[in-house]
């Protein structure tokens, strides 16, 4: 039996006196709202008088909650409301179940649509990027008295001949491909994730740029250029294009709350936010791929033709994916944002 609990209460002139609460009586008033509230979260229907029913029982009982929290904090009772409101409250808003046309319509409609709808900012990426790379790894060739201020001797000389070769082959194929595939998506969620605050996604990107021309430059300037590409190109041509795609997004979002344009900040950065989350997604799968190229066949006894070929066919099955799926999706009018239902409402805006 639940007893009276007594609380101590204060007095303006700072005297204290004790408030008796007999929670037995209070559990007696309200026993019947609680278990119709208890029903009707467990078997209710959803016509609308029920619908109404469980909305004001809800109100009704969460003001109990209050009640007894701030009088009488019995643990037990607390803890019963607070389970009964939660599943009335999952009654009454419904539950998401994910089906199978969802994950379809993530490929078909959201990830593409998101993908083409960008396609400038990540064009325009890539080639910058990829510029950049040209120029940096170009400089290095016409200095190549500054290896030596990053490297020592013995060190290019383990790079050329034995390091960068070794590396695709070091770990068992299964256990690269989930290195690589971790390593890589951790990179494009850090730059889709900052891509707010703009900056760090241009560091990362200017980052792994860097490497790329500085690595070609020196493999090329020892005679292992042939060699570069041959292991670069399977796997790097679709690695790549996720990076700069996922720099691109986070660029875009960032881009999104300085100039929103017609729309209200908050509600640019929402909308883009969204959509960038799918792109995010989305890359996983694409990185997936990637990983699996450069850990099957990169290292692999494969020509060297052979192996390139392999990766420009999944580049241009990526590419062919975006400029066709993504394209008919953005035609049906998916911008790769969530559907309305999801989104959630959104306030109205005085003009």
């Amino acid at each position: 039996m639940i007893a009276k609990r007594i609380r101590k209460r204060r007095a303006p002139d700072g005297r204290e006196y004790s408030v008796s609460v007999d929670l037995d009586a209070f559990v007696a008033a309200h026993q019947g709202e609680w278990s119709r509230l208890e029903y009707l979260a467990r078997h209710g229907s959803s016509s609308g008088a029920e619908a109404d029913e469980i909305l004001d029982l809800y109100q009704r009982v969460a003001t109990h909650l209050s009640v007894v929290r701030s009088a009488a904090p019995d643990p037990s009772l607390v803890t019963y409301l607070s389970s009964l409101l939660a599943r009335a409250r999952t009654r009454s808003a419904g539950t998401r179940s994910v089906a199978w046309s969802d994950l379809r319509g993530f490929f078909t409609d959201t990830f593409p649509a998101a993908l083409y709808r960008t396609r400038r900012w990540w064009i325009i990426t890539a080639f910058a990027n990829i510029g950049a790379s040209l120029v940096i790894g170009w400089w290095f060739l016409s200095h190549p008295q500054f290896e030596s201020s990053l490297m020592s001797p013995s060190e290019i000389d383990k790079l050329v001949n034995t390091d960068f070769e070794h590396y695709y082959s070091e770990f068992a194929a299964s256990h690269f491909a989930a290195l690589v595939w971790t390593h890589n998506a951790w990179l494009t969620a850090i730059c889709i994730a900052l891509g707010i605050l703009g900056v760090p996604v241009v560091y990362l990107l200017f980052e792994n740029v860097l490497n790329l021309g500085f690595m070609g430059a020196v493999m090329i300037n020892h005679d292992r250029g042939a060699l570069f590409f041959g292991l670069i190109l399977p796997h790097g041509l679709l690695e790549l294009t996720a990076v700069f795609v996922a720099g691109a997004t986070g660029l875009r979002l960032f881009w999104a709350w300085i100039d929103p344009g017609p729309r209200t900040r908050g509600r640019a950065v929402a909308e883009e936010g969204r959509s960038a989350m799918a792109v995010a997604l989305g890359l996983v799968v694409v990185l997936a791929v990637s990983g699996v190229v450069e850990a099957f066949v990169t290292p692999s006894p494969l020509p060297t033709w052979a192996r390139i070929t392999v990766g420009v066919i999944v580049e241009v099955a990526f590419m062919t994916y975006v400029f066709t799926v993504g394209r008919w999706a953005w035609q049906r009018g998916a911008t790769g944002d969530v559907s309305a239902r999801d989104a959630g409402d959104t306030a109205p805006v005085v003009g």
